[in-house]
């Protein structure tokens, strides 16, 4: 198919190679059901509240370990921090496993807990989720797959549903209101084949066409031509994709400016963190594209203070346990018995995390505030800065 490989796609197939599998084995989720809760627990105001944390570790995988580690590290900080409200957090670890998470959360209710805060993988904090049910207990899950979300269960992980949000929303502002969707056909791909299709019906965009490929070199390859083909025939004003830096997006940006793609017209929009992996950011078909990003200075000054108390930058997941602490904190500091049920937990209003603001939605999803950078001459540059308040720019 390809006589000669230019030294750029080479580096993309690199690039694709070392990290596909991390990718795949951190987001590959998977089809589940939340369950019917009531409100909540009442608590008592005048009393410490008990928390449970549920981490990955105990299942003897070093990642797990480490990932345990800072969640932990990142609540107590986020304990430290509260102004007046006592908190007892009681750490138990799921091993990375749903029967021993549904026994943990069990266990956390039976020893007080009034609310649980992870677990982290999804099939994990469903199970938790399910155990805790029958008692009313929410479970703040530290997953991102939307899939697992309502009753009992709210998810703390970015979800593609609300970057899709924000980013058509920023693009139909810019007059670029006819999208392709370019995708991965697995189901990554599919979840935010479907994020973009909703957000582009609730901004009022067109989905002028819709390409998959299959989630391989040779797949993304095949695709290319295709994908560059439509964006003429459709009328596309941007093609939005679903590719990880850190996966095929790599080799779709290498690949489709090669088929004839022009992004200095017709830019790429995408789903994840472009600048995840900063070699990414030279890729010829990034060049003017978009994304979406958190609070830089509220990230930068989280990982800051983490580093200065624990001697180590924290995982990019460590944030959300803090994230958890603190809207428990915020709502106990209002003195009131239903602090922890779901109208409380879901107030519109939201609360300040990590990485800027946030809140749950009475579907057990969240919307957190997005910043939307463009890549510019190889570099990151912010083009409509993250709102600081629900009710601004681009909510």
């Amino acid at each position: 198919m390809f006589t000669r490989l230019p030294s750029l796609r080479k580096a993309a197939l690199r690039l694709f190679a070392a990290m596909s599998l991390l990718w795949l084995a951190a987001c590959d989720p998977t089809m589940l059901g939340g369950t019917p809760g009531n409100g909540g627990p009442s608590i008592n105001p005048s009393a410490p509240v008990q928390v449970a944390l549920l981490v990955p570790g105990g299942s003897g995988q070093a990642t797990d370990s480490f990932l345990a580690q800072n969640l932990e590290n990142a609540a107590r900080m986020a304990i430290a921090d509260l102004n007046g409200v006592a908190i007892n957090l009681r750490v138990y670890n799921t091993a990375g496993n749903p029967q021993q998470a549904a026994a943990m959360a069990a266990q956390a209710i039976n020893d007080g807990a009034r609310i649980i805060i992870g677990p982290l993988y999804a099939e994990a904090a469903n199970a938790a989720g399910l155990a805790a049910a029958q008692s009313g207990v929410n479970v703040l899950a530290f997953s991102n797959n939307t899939t697992i979300a309502g009753g009992n269960v709210f998810v703390l992980g970015a979800t593609f549903r609300n970057t899709a949000d924000r980013l058509v929303g920023y693009s139909t502002a810019q007059g670029l209101d006819r999208i392709l969707i370019a995708h991965a056909d697995d189901l990554q791909g599919n979840l935010g084949r479907d994020a973009i299709a909703a957000a582009a019906r609730a901004n009022g965009a067109t989905v002028t066409g819709v390409q998959s490929y299959a989630f391989s070199q040779d797949g993304i390859f095949q695709a290319a031509g295709p994908i560059a083909a439509a964006v003429s025939t459709t009328g596309a004003e941007a093609v939005f994709v679903t590719g990880g830096v850190n996966a095929d997006l790599p080799i779709l940006a290498t690949a489709l400016p090669d088929r004839g793609f022009n992004p200095g017209a017709t830019p790429l929009i995408g789903l994840t963190r472009w600048n995840a992996a900063p070699q990414a950011l030279s890729l010829p078909g990034l060049q003017g594209g978009y994304f979406a990003l958190p609070d830089q200075g509220m990230t930068a000054g989280f990982e800051s203070r983490y580093t200065a108390t624990y001697g180590e930058a924290p995982h990019p997941l460590a944030g959300l346990a803090y994230d958890g602490i603190a809207a428990v904190g915020a709502l106990v500091a209002d003195g009131n018995r239903a602090a922890l049920t779901r109208s409380a937990l879901t107030q519109r209003s939201g609360f300040q995390g990590t990485s800027g603001i946030f809140r749950l939605l009475p579907n057990g999803t969240n919307e957190r505030g997005l910043a939307v950078a463009q890549i510019r001459n190889n570099q990151v540059v912010i083009v409509d800065p993250a709102p600081r308040s629900f009710g601004g720019a681009g909510l």
